[in-house]
This record gives structure tokens, sequence and C-alpha cells, in this order.
């Protein structure tokens, strides 16, 4: 078990960044794993990744170093995937595919033409005795639906997982590719379709996350196995400030399912190295397609490496920070890939048998129909499917899946529950604090309200306890302050309140 390749990227400065910043960058160079890096607060920080490609970099290093064990190892049948992550404008695409997929210049070539060359290659120089054939499918994540690229009338693929596939698109187009100029041809077909937009980062803006797939197969006839690896290169769509790239209408709305999926990522990520060892955690790769998508890359059976694209420049520090140090995080992730190998005896063993049973019961069916309707026949094979009497595959894995998300969902609703109920504890505390609180006073002022009651009735004779007290300043325990005063016939008293916490009020009567 071993850790994901995590490497950053740094791009040149821009002439528009040069023009209005001027050529101040915010990284120092220490090595060729470490780097120091000053924010806009001018605080430092010091980070190490497995390598560090700055802005003199070429295309051929990231690819040898980041890409190229893990072609081999999808050649060998072991999953693998790269992933290149980063704010809008940072290099991302540029990483991927070059200036352009079908470019012909070889110092500019991306990852996606060098991986094509690549398998190629390492299938040329494998064992002779081995078949080798490669199945390519391209699909984006626009808006939280997963689009088939080489078709675009399978707008909504359903992500479906087995024990056999892992995680696989159901009903994806796969092509057959023979040679490496068949296969950038079906990619640049496919790129052509992928969303993109303009903003004031990026002329040509990826407004989805796009997943190309490569499925390689190995048929080890001396050795009668069959052995399958799976090549995945993800390039995700920029995370975005409104107030930088000026989205507004479908631009916005995209932003912001785009900012919503890559928080769904920095989820999983978190949920994947921050959790206590001894705990099994929940991981929330249900939250968003792309993080389903991703399942087997973060934590299972594959070997994941990871490209933090950056800008250098001081106006972009906190989106590059904010990228590297997910990038750290993800570094701890831990890779579970192993050879994906099925005994060609045991396939045959178990195809034949189905054929078989498959040859059985469409006699049955073919007899049934010279006898009963259409419908009634399909009826039958409906319910010998539910009785078990044929065996339907897809059914039993479907139900599988269904139980599966079910109890993740129920999980999910029971922690919130959980969450809610301490949240409704806390404030039913806080308000009988305050009840408490309110309580005391109250009862403060009726003890204070039955003192004065027993000062008045201990004034006898006729004259009223207000008569008693005109010719002379009285002060209650209440706080009460009486005062009178003649002018002419008339004699005026006045009773003012001085307790803290009230408006001093007062309140006059005329007396003769």
């Amino acid at each position: 078990m071993s850790n994901i390749t995590v490497c950053a990227r740094f791009r040149p400065v821009s002439s528009k960044e040069r023009r209005d910043h001027g050529d101040t960058i915010c990284i120092q160079n220490l090595d060729a794993e470490t780097f120091n890096f000053k924010d806009e607060k001018e605080e430092e920080f010091t980070f190490s990744f497995d390598r560090v490609f700055y802005q003199e970099s070429e295309q051929a290093d990231v690819y040898e170093f980041l890409a190229l064990p893990i072609v081999r190892d999808a050649v060998n049948a072991i999953n693998g995937t790269i992933i290149t992550y980063g704010q809008t404008g940072a290099g991302k695409t540029y990483s991927m595919e070059g200036p352009s997929i079908l470019c012909c210049d070889e110092q500019k070539k991306g990852l996606l033409p060098r991986v094509v060359d690549g398998l190629f290659k390492s299938i040329k120089v494998s064992e002779e005795t081995a078949k080798y054939t490669i199945k390519l499918s391209m699909v984006e994540i626009y808006m939280e639906k997963v689009r088939d690229l080489f078709d675009l009338s399978k707008d909504n693929i359903q992500i479906k997982e087995s024990k056999v596939q892992g995680i696989f698109l159901s009903g994806v187009t796969e092509i057959s590719v023979l040679d490496p100029a068949e296969a950038l041809q079906s990619l640049s077909s496919g790129i052509a379709n992928r969303a993109v937009g303009e903003t004031q980062m990026n002329m040509a803006s990826s407004r989805s996350h796009c997943v190309y797939v490569f499925a390689v197969q190995q048929d080890l006839t001396t050795e009668k196995r069959v052995r399958r690896g799976k090549l995945i290169l993800v390039d995700l769509a920029g995370s975005e400030k409104v107030e930088k790239t000026g989205a507004e209408g479908r631009v916005l709305e995209e932003a912001k399912t785009i900012n919503k999926s890559l928080s769904a990522l920095g989820n999983v990520i978190n949920a994947l190295t921050c959790g206590p060892p001894s705990k099994a955690n929940h991981i929330p790769y249900r939250d968003s397609k792309l993080t389903r998508i991703l399942q087997d890359a973060l934590g299972g059976n594959s070997q994941t490496a990871l490209l933090c694209c950056c800008s250098p420049t001081l106006s972009n520090a906190s989106e590059s920070l904010s990228t590297l140090r997910f990038g750290a995080r993800a570094k701890h992730i831990k890779a579970l890939a192993r050879v994906n190998c099925k005994e060609d005896k045991y396939t045959k063993k178990q195809g034949a048998s189905s054929v078989t049973e498959d040859e059985s019961h469409e006699r049955i069916l073919d007899k049934l129909r010279g006898r009963l309707d259409a419908k009634d026949v399909k009826l039958l094979e409906e319910l010998f499917i539910l009785e078990g009497i044929f065996f339907d595959p897809g059914s039993v894995e479907d139900l599988e899946l269904a139980y599966e998300d079910v109890t993740l969902r129920t999980i999910c609703s029971l922690q919130q529950a959980v969450e809610e109920l301490v949240i409704t504890v806390e404030e039913i505390k806080r308000e009988n604090k305050d009840l408490a609180g309110e309580n005391k006073a109250l009862k403060a002022r009726l003890e204070a309200a039955e003192r004065s009651d027993r000062l008045c009735k201990d004034v006898g004779g006729n004259m009223t306890f207000l008569h008693r007290i005109l010719d002379i300043g009285f002060f209650s325990p209440l706080g009460w302050f009486i005062l009178s005063c003649q002018e002419g016939g008339m004699k005026t008293t006045s009773l003012v309140l001085h307790n803290a916490g009230f408006q001093e009020n007062n309140i006059e009567s005329g007396l003769h």
C-alpha cells in the first residue's frame, strides 16, 4: 500500500499578469521537491511534494515523472488515474492536452497524446505471446450530468459498480483503437464536443470536468489468462471566484456547479485523510458525480497521480495556496492497486455453462412462442428470471447497488438527524438559561412589590399614604422618589422612578 503521487506545477507569468502586476512572483525555489510560498499578506509557507515543476519545466518532464510509470502498469493490468487540479487559467488543460491534441510539436505535447504514444510503445515491447486490445471512451461531467462525448444523444450516463469492473459508466460508447493516430483522431472529435466558455481569466475556460478512459485488455494465450487494466485521465474544470472571472448568467450557474463538485472532492479527501485511523469513516463518494467516478482513484484499486497546477503571481496567491493545501492533504491518501487478472480456464468453464443454460432457456422459449402470444412469452421469461429459473446477472447487480445506495443514504440521514438534534438541545439549554434569569428578576420584583404593599398597609388613619408624604420626600425600597410642591392653590405631587434599567417616569396629581 503506497501513497498517491502528488506534484505541483507553476506555469509562466502571462503577458496580462506582467502588464498588470509586474514580474513579482510568490514562490522561492529550494530544490526539485520543496519551495517557499509567500501569500498576499507576506506570510511564508513551505511545501514539499514528490516533484515540483517550475516555470521553465518541459511537458516531457511532467509526463516522464508523473504519468509514464502509471502507463506501463496499465499495460500490465494495474489500474491508474492521472488528475489535473487547480484554479481556472492555471494551465490544467495545457498540461493535459498541450496547445492541441493533434499538435505535432514534440516539445509542447501534453500528457494525453504522450499517454497514447506510451500505451502503444509499451504494448510493442511487451510479451509476444500476449494479445492486446485498447478501447477508448470519453465523457464530461457538465452541470452534474455525465455526457458521452462520442455520442451526444447519451447525455445522462449512469455510474455503476461491480465486483469485477469496479466503478464503470453504464452504456458509454467505447471505440477500439489500433494505433496512436486513430486514438488521437477519436480524442480530437470528443474534445470538440466539450463545453467551454469565455471568462475574464480564460478565453476558452473549461465548463465541465473531462474524463478520458483507456481500457487495456491483455490475453495471455500460453498461460490461459486474461488481464485488464484501466487508465483514466481527468482534466478538472478550474475553481472560480466570480469577482475575478466576471461570470454571469449561464456561465455563473456553471461556475457554481463546478465549485460545488470540487468542494465535494475536497470533502472526500478530508474524510480519507483526517479521520481517526482506528475508526472506519463514511466517505461521501456519492455526493457528486465527480467523486463517484473517482472512487477507485481515491483510496481504491488504482495507482493515482495528482498534478496541482498553479499561477506563480501574487495576484492569484490565495487560489494557489488553496490548491497547494489540497495537494498536501491528498498526499496522505493510500493507494490499494492490484493486478486485475482472470483465469481463462475458469472463464471458459463459466462461459460454456452459461451457453448451455442459455441454449436450454432459448429452446424452452422457442417452444412456448409456437403456442403462446409474444406478450405471454415475455411475461413468462420475466417470471422465470424473478423466480431464479433463468439467471439475470444485471438484476442481481442492480439490487446490490440499490441496497448499498439505500444503506448509505440512511446513514447520512441519521447522521444529519443527530446533528440537528444536538443543535436543538443546545438551543433549549440556552433558552432555559435565559428563562431562569427572567424568573429570578421577576421573583425579585414580586418581593419588592410585596414589601411596598406591606409598607402601605402600615400607614393607618383616614389620611392616605400619599397625603402623609406630601410635605416630605420619601424614598421607598423600589426607588420611588416622591416630591411635592405648592403653586398657588394647587399642590403638585411628582412621583419619579429612578430604578436601574427603567426610564424615568413622572406621575403628577393635583390636590387642593
